[in-house]
């Protein structure tokens, strides 16, 4: 057991936080994302489940120990609803208001077409997959450097 670390944390996220290094990206994948298929192309190919939590949850565990980046043209994404890129499902806006406060100065909050989501989450460092059931709740976070 190690001391001051969220118990929710899981020795395979635990580790892929420490090996992941600034600009990497992880995902947070809902239950109906094909997280299997998107974490085949990661550099960490196997999927990291964590099937009692939701997104927020998951965010919360993942953000209390890696830091956000403010380098790039985003810090976190969030898939677009079809059709409706504007707008926010609840997992967004909880995650939202969560990371708000945790966001670096110059930290951004985006978003991307759901098409596009898969092809950059195939790209990523790792696929983090939670048991949230609300539709697109899915994420990516940037690591950031300790300030």
């Amino acid at each position: 057991m190690l001391i001051g670390i969220d118990p929710r944390t899981t020795p395979e996220l635990l580790s892929v936080l420490a090996r992941m290094g600034h600009g990497d990206e992880i995902v947070i994948a809902d239950a109906n994302y094909p997280a299997t298929w998107s974490a085949s192309t990661c550099v960490v190919s196997d999927l990291i489940q964590y099937p009692s939590h939701t997104a927020t949850q998951v965010a919360d565990i993942i953000t209390t120990l890696m830091p956000l980046d403010t380098f790039h043209t985003h810090s976190v994404l969030r898939m677009e609803i079809d059709n409706a890129p504007d707008e926010m499902g609840e997992p967004h806006q909880e995650v939202w208001d969560l990371l708000t406060p945790r966001l670096p100065e110059g930290g951004i909050l985006a978003s991307l077409e759901r098409q596009a989501f898969y092809k950059r989450a195939g790209h990523s460092f790792a696929v983090v997959q939670c048991n949230e059931a609300r539709p697109y709740g899915c994420f990516i976070l940037r690591k950031g450097v300790i300030a």
